[in-house]
Formats: C-alpha cells, sequence, structure tokens
C-alpha cells in the first residue's frame, strides 16, 4: 500500500487514539503565551504546486483529517497559549494550523457540476481551474458570470467546499471532548465543556454555506455605504449549500499593509476595531475568525472583510451582560458591582475565596485599553501579556475562573484583535473610539474617520425610517 493509500484509509477511530495519546503527553505545567503567534500563517494564499494536488475525494478528505476539521478550530484557540505547552500539543497545533493542498481542477469542477448543474466551462463565463486562495473548509476560484439582476457580466469569487469535509469535521466533533480533557490540563479551572460545545455549534453551521450566504448578505446590507468597511455582495444565483460565489475584490494583504507607514497602519487599525465592536454593539452579531486573511486592504483606512462562515449572534440578555461588564470596569470602576455580574455570568465560581479587589485586577486586564482616556499604542508584548495574565494558573483567580458558553467567541475576538492591533503597533485614543460604539454612552466622533462614520450613520438611519 502507498504512504498516500495508507493515509487515505485512516478513520475517525485511528485519529481519535492519536489524540488520546496526546493528552496523555500533555503535562499540567505553567501556560505561557505570545499573542502575535496567534496566526502563525498569517496569509491564506496557496502554492499552486502541481505535484501536490489532491485528485480523489479521498485524499481530500484524508488530509482534511489531519489539517482542517473541529479539532483545528480548538486547536487555533489553543496556540494562544502555544509557547509553553508540552511538545507533543505544540506540534499537534502546528499541524492543525496547516492549509490543506489544494484539490484537483477536476475535483473542484465535480462539486461546481453537482451543486450547480452543469460544468464549470458551462455554468460561468469563464472559469480559472485554478484556486487563488485556500478558506477554512473550502477553495477560491476566480470567474465571471452574468448577474441574472442587471445582465451583465462580472467577476466573482467562487468558494468550492472540499468534498469529505463533512466527514472529517463529523469524526473531530467525536474527538473534540477529548481535546476538552487536554485544554483542562493546561488552563488551570478552565472547565471546556461549554468551549467544546459552542465549538462544535458554530462548526457545524459553518459547514453550510447557505447559512454563510445569509450571513454575509446580512453584513453587507448593514454596512452599505459605510466609507470604510465594506462586505462582498453575495450572488445567490450561483451559491448553494457547497458553493458560495460573492463579488471579486481586489485589494492589498495583511503583509503589505505592515509594510506601510504608521499613519496607514493606525487607520486601518481603527476599522478593524470599528468593525468588531460596530458589529457587537448594534447588530448583536460579529465574525467570529480574527484572521488576517479575511481583510483586503485599499489605503486610507478602507478595509473589505470577507468569510462570514463562522459568525456568532447574540441574545439581548446576552448583550446586556457584556455592556453591564464595560461600564462596570472600564467606566464606573465598580470593583463590587463587576465581581457580582462576574458571578452571574458564570466566569466566576460564586463565593471564590479571593480578594475582590484582586478579581477586578485579574479581569479588568482585557479594558485597560478603553479604560482611560489616553493616546495609547498597541504592541505584541501587550497583547502578549493580556494572554498570558488571563490564562497564568500561579494566579489563585484562574482556579475559579471558566469561560461560559456565551463568551467563547468574545474571548477570541478579543484576544485576536488585540494581536492584530499589537502586530501593527496601533497608536490612537481606543477610549474614545470605544464611546462612540458603547450604547450607553454614545460619544460624540473623535476622529475623522469617526466624524464620517457618524454621518454614514446618519444617512442610514434616515434610509431605514
Amino acid at each position: 500500500m502507498s504512504r498516500r493509500s495508507a493515509t487515505a484509509g485512516r478513520s475517525w477511530v485511528g485519529r481519535s487514539a492519536r489524540v488520546v495519546r496526546l493528552g496523555g503527553r500533555v503535562g499540567g505545567g505553567v501556560a505561557l503565551t505570545a499573542a502575535r503567534k496567534v496566526f502563525a500563517d498569517a496569509e491564506r494564499r496557496i502554492e499552486l504546486d502541481e505535484a501536490r494536488r489532491l485528485t480523489t475525494a479521498q485524499q481530500v478528505a484524508a488530509e482534511l483529517g489531519q489539517m482542517k476539521g473541529a479539532l483545528m478550530k480548538l486547536g487555533q484557540m489553543a496556540s494562544y497559549l502555544d509557547d509553553a505547552l508540552p511538545e507533543p500539543l505544540r506540534m499537534a497545533l502546528a499541524t492543525l494550523q496547516r492549509e490543506a493542498p489544494p484539490m484537483s481542477p477536476d475535483l473542484a469542477a465535480g462539486v461546481i457540476e453537482r451543486e450547480l448543474g452543469s460544468a464549470p466551462d458551462r455554468v460561468f463565463v469563464e472559469w480559472d481551474p485554478d484556486p487563488i486562495a485556500a478558506a477554512s473548509i473550502g477553495q477560491v476560484h476566480r470567474a465571471i458570470v452574468v448577474d441574472p439582476s442587471t445582465h451583465t457580466e462580472r467577476a466573482v469569487a467562487v468558494k468550492v467546499q472540499y468534498p469529505g469535509v463533512d466527514q472529517a469535521i463529523a469524526a473531530d466533533l467525536r474527538n473534540a471532548d477529548i481535546l476538552g480533557t487536554v485544554l483542562r490540563h493546561g488552563f488551570g479551572g478552565l472547565d471546556p465543556s461549554e468551549m467544546v460545545a459552542e465549538v462544535k455549534e458554530r462548526l457545524t453551521e459553518e459547514l453550510d454555506y447557505r447559512r454563510e450566504a445569509a450571513n454575509q448578505h446580512r453584513f453587507a446590507d448593514f454596512y452599505r455605504g459605510h466609507p470604510h468597511i465594506s462586505v462582498p455582495e453575495v450572488i445567490e444565483a450561483f451559491s448553494t449549500q457547497r458553493v458560495l460565489t460573492t463579488e471579486l475584490v481586489d485589494g492589498h494583504d495583511w503583509s503589505w499593509l505592515r509594510e506601510q507607514d504608521q499613519h496607514e497602519r493606525d487607520a486601518a487599525a481603527e476599522t478593524l476595531f470599528r468593525f468588531v465592536f460596530r458589529s457587537l454593539y448594534t447588530m448583536r452579531s460579529f465574525n467570529g475568525d480574527p484572521h488576517p486573511g479575511n481583510y483586503l486592504f485599499h489605503g486610507d483606512g478602507r478595509v473589505t472583510f470577507l468569510d462570514f462562515g463562522l459568525v456568532k449572534d447574540f441574545t439581548t440578555d446576552e448583550m446586556h451582560t457584556f455592556e453591564t461588564m464595560v461600564r462596570l470596569a472600564a467606566v464606573d470602576h465598580d470593583v463590587p458591582g463587576f465581581r457580582a455580574v462576574l458571578e452571574s455570568a458564570g466566569m466566576l465560581h460564586p463565593d471564590a475565596p479571593v480578594n475582590t479587589d484582586d478579581v477586578g485586577d485579574y479581569f479588568s486586564r482585557f479594558y485597560e485599553p478603553v479604560s482611560t482616556d489616553r493616546q495609547m499604542t498597541w504592541d505584541p508584548a501587550y497583547a502578549s501579556g493580556i494572554v498570558r495574565h488571563t490564562f497564568d494558573r500561579s494566579s489563585p483567580i484562574s482556579q475559579y475562573a471558566t469561560v461560559p458558553r456565551a463568551f467563547v467567541f468574545i474571548q477570541r475576538i478579543n484576544l485576536g484583535l488585540y494581536a492584530l492591533l499589537g502586530d501593527l503597533g496601533a497608536t490612537g485614543n481606543y477610549r474614545r473610539i470605544a464611546e462612540e460604539l458603547w450604547p450607553f454612552i454614545s460619544g460624540p466622533p473623535s476622529t475623522p474617520a469617526g466624524e464620517r462614520e457618524a454621518e454614514w450613520l446618519t444617512t442610514r438611519s434616515s434610509a431605514v425610517r
């Protein structure tokens, strides 16, 4: 049996056994991290290497079994802590974060034919068989379609789901509880059960591109006309459960942005911050995948946001909890009140035998950038310090703290956003920017970008009425 065939023949049972063995090797050492390594592979661009193309669905599924699926999502979360995790777990996380090799043109064409009814050269005016990017569970191709609404030709990006990814994820979901046990070893008082449950539900939803299309349409509709934020329009006539077609947008990647002057980096950073918290406080939703490959940059702080497969929606009660925590920690500085909300939200065990001031210090670190009216600069050391502090097992607080289900992706977006802003060395008065976005303050515009956004909000409100 060839090496490739042997790989393709591995079952989920074998993969489960590997995770069990991994869990047995994980020790209880102190978990340290560097937030800048959260997105070790910043680019989702893939090398079109003919020798590495996958030519059968079985081979795709086998590769996805090692590089994709639920374990990858959990591994990306755990990678915030990878610096001090035991070597076997660090190696596993590195594997889980790799991109899968691209599908062969014939395999991708087969998905198009099954989903859209004909071969790509009949469905599309033009079709590029070579993928231009890898998405989380698929790959992206350029094409040209005749838009049914305008009867004109337009360039599009077509995301094609890897055959077999649903089976690979189903197998990983059976393993997710095991990885939760691994996480418990490293994260002190963390109960990973709700984290695992939340990831299971979100990842299952991500398999259905119809849901992603609905998410993307909702964000595109909300931000339409925004001076700095854009979301590609979905072409529904060419989208199905496993194919998602959107307008094709050209722009610069993260590596380009990092080479720009500080003014440009600051402008883009402010847009990222505004997108996250405008979406959260106004839409009660946000894109839960803060990956540099999900952004295109156009200069002057203008950013296109991609990939809405992992969107989290929050209830009114959950948003009230988030807003109350921010107000008590960053505005009122009411430590006893803050502790009471932490306990009621399930983040801190009730009646934990720890000092209330220590509780305030431990949990309020997340709010430091917006807790005082000042000019501040994000840097990797700051972002890293936030994560290290949060998962510091030497703190007695950590033994009584956990991450409830509603907070799983809030933590991910916060830590991810901090890492991105730190990578850019972003400078600004983020307290004043935050006050523009907080519903309980609604402060005046504090930057030129804020003034333009305020004008857009006024125009948008008038259009809605």
